[in-house]
């Protein structure tokens, strides 16, 4: 997995050179060449509320343990917030003489002194450290700041004449001597005695390497691996997560201490940082408490993603996924899209958790074979609308999810993990989410609160799955997404029964309150032979006061149905087949919506008088 990633940072030209990495920059200080204060101009796309600003493709970065190591307080280099840079947060409004606290100040003090230190090699950023030292030009930036509404967590950086330094390589050399230095200082005055022996190495050029399990080169394996962003809204934490890291002693055989537990070189975790930072912006798609990010060995386009159809993004909610999908899969078969054949996909579960990345899932598999899956997920799903119009609209993956609780804060990061292979690897759907479908439907039918489409249909997945794992074929021309009236399973039929019936009181007695499905829904949903025989002798009462037309219907209707039970009334369901049952239920209750048939047995019950 490691190595793919890396691979992907190599292939899609990403930075990934130890010490830089994008960042967004949303304000631009603009200087002159003494460092007279011009402006602030706001990058990116100002119109919009959100605005995250420019994102430069190589910024400067220590990572956390350089910026705390020896007690030293740090800050980045040219990009900064606004209160680091600007100390703006010491003034909340035009008449404040607050201070910000100690910490904020002695950053402020080093951002000026990486300008200083760095201004042999660019003159310029000396230029920059003056115009923050003089208090009258940092108090014209903390005004302009303030009337645009700056935060004090805003990205800024800045502008001198006509150069910006973030769109130069000029400090590149310089930052890179830095850094170097940084670490062979903290190493030499602050490390611990048992890492002396291994200093001294250094100081030597003996080297203690081990092999890269990215790689496979001999490294010197970081003690601390770098950040990965953008997981907050999953668990992790805003400054970001790591995806290796060890802290308990049962990790530190061999006298290896934190992450030399996995051997990774600098330059092999500064790609695979790269690239799982990227592929989380670009692909990254949060599901409840987890997000999923995918890449495929071959690029494709969007409209050919699969798994763009199964999570259904806004810009393809107008197309049918199903129906986009065969018309890929049919062009592979036919050999119209023969670039596919040996395409590949990867697919990641991630979430944050106190700091450090959970890996819930890793996916990797034959192209062809994640388009037939999808396409087999959704045909699986595929049910009747409630209202008999047509099928329900392929539902989103979260929606599928959604169908299993009461709401989707509800739904855990195993859960998504589990469902996700399912849907992407064809596997069969376990037996306790169809119980959360069944349970969730069944209050629904009792509380008379509307169906679920996509509920119904992970019912019907679960029963046809069940079946193909056992290696038949039957359930699939017997539960189809309309109504089966020839369906050999009681359970089914007596669902059918149960939703005849309580049309016909709703027909004879309009709404009562508590009619018969919420007072004998529940109990012949489980066991229909106690429930079942007493409500056909109380319909005959509802026929009596119907038209003579559709009381043909409804007693033709009843009577088909027995037809079919016979005598096989069931005296006790299990949960797989009260599963069918509620089926059996709501695809009558669609068809009896739908009006065609009773139309036409009304006009044939009126012929026949």
């Amino acid at each position: 997995m490691l190595n793919l990633l890396a691979k992907y940072a190599l292939e899609h030209d990403l930075e990934a050179e130890p010490g830089f990495k994008p960042k967004q920059v949303r304000w631009l200080i603009v200087l002159d060449d003494q460092g007279t204060f011009i402006e602030v101009i706001e990058l990116g796309k100002a119109e919009e509320s959100k605005n995250r600003g420019h994102e430069y493709a190589k910024c400067p970065d220590l990572s956390q343990p350089e910026m705390i190591s020896g007690g030293v307080t740090r800050c980045q280099f040219l990009v900064e917030t606004a209160d680091v840079v600007t100390l703006l947060s010491e003034k909340k409004d035009l008449n404040s003489t607050d201070i910000t606290g100690e910490k904020s100040r002695k950053k402020f003090e080093f951002f000026k002194h990486l300008l200083r230190s760095s201004s042999l090699a660019i003159p310029q950023l000396g230029i920059i450290a003056d115009s923050l030292d003089n208090e009258m030009s940092l108090d014209k930036i903390q005004s302009r700041l303030q009337t645009l509404k700056v935060k004090p967590t805003d990205k800024v950086t800045f502008k001198v004449g006509s150069l910006v330094p973030l769109e130069s390589d000029i400090w590149h050399e310089w930052w890179r001597g830095f850094r170097k230095e940084l670490a062979l200082d903290q190493a030499d005055k602050h490390a611990p005695k048992k890492d002396q022996l291994r200093i001294n190495k250094k100081k030597t050029d003996v080297k203690d390497t081990m092999r890269c399990i990215v790689t496979g080169e001999l490294v010197e394996p970081l003690k601390t691996h770098p950040k990965i962003e953008r997981l907050a809204d999953v668990g992790g934490i805003a400054s970001g997560d790591v995806l290796i890291g060890f802290d308990k002693d049962a990790f530190c055989s061999y006298n290896l201490s934190q992450s030399e537990n996995a051997a990774v070189g600098v330059q092999a975790a500064a790609a695979y940082r790269a690239a799982l930072n990227h592929l989380i912006k670009e692909t990254g798609q949060r599901l409840a408490g987890a997000k999923i990010v995918h890449w495929f060995k071959k690029k494709i386009t969007n409209q050919e993603d699969p798994l763009d159809f199964l999570l259904e993004p806004e810009e393809i909610q107008e197309l049918s996924a199903s129906h986009g999908l065969r018309k890929l899969l049919t062009g592979i078969k036919e050999g119209q899209r023969s670039d596919l054949l040996e395409n590949h996909f990867y697919a990641m579960t991630l979430s944050g958790a106190s700091g450090r990345i959970m890996l819930r899932d890793w996916i990797e598999g034959d192209f062809t074979e994640l388009v037939l899956n999808v396409v087999n997920w959704f045909n699986d799903l595929s049910i009747v609308r409630s209202d008999g119009a047509g099928l329900a609209r392929d539902p989103k993956f979260l929606a599928v999810l959604g169908g299993t609780v009461r709401k989707l804060d509800d739904l855990q990061p195993p859960f998504i993990s589990k469902m996700w292979r399912v849907a992407v690897c064809g596997e069969p759907i376990p037996g306790h989410v169809m119980t959360q479908a069944l349970l969730r439907t069944k209050i629904d039918i009792i509380k008379d609160e509307g169906f679920n489409h996509a509920r119904m249909g992970l019912i019907k997945a679960f029963n046809l799955r069940k079946q193909r794992q056992k290696g038949g074929s039957l359930m699939q021309d017997e539960l189809r997404p309309l109504l089966n009236e020839n369906h050999p399973d009681p359970a089914y039929q007596c669902g059918r029964l149960m939703a005849v019936m309580a049309q016909l009181q709703r027909r004879a007695l309009g709404e009562v309150g508590a009619g018969l499905i919420q007072r004998y829904y529940a109990a012949a949903s489980s066991t229909p032979a106690l429930v079942l025989g007493r409500l056909t002798r109380t319909s005959q009462f509802h026929l009596n006061k119907l038209d003579p037309g559709l009381a043909y219907w409804y007693d033709s209707k009843i009577a088909e149905i027995w037809g079919h039970i016979k005598d096989n009334v069931p005296r006790t369901l299990s949960l797989e087949s009260q599963s069918v049952f509620a089926l059996g239920y709501y695809q009558q209750i669609a068809d009896l919506r739908s009006g065609k048939s009773t139309e036409s047995h009304e006009k044939q019950g009126a012929k026949n008088e």
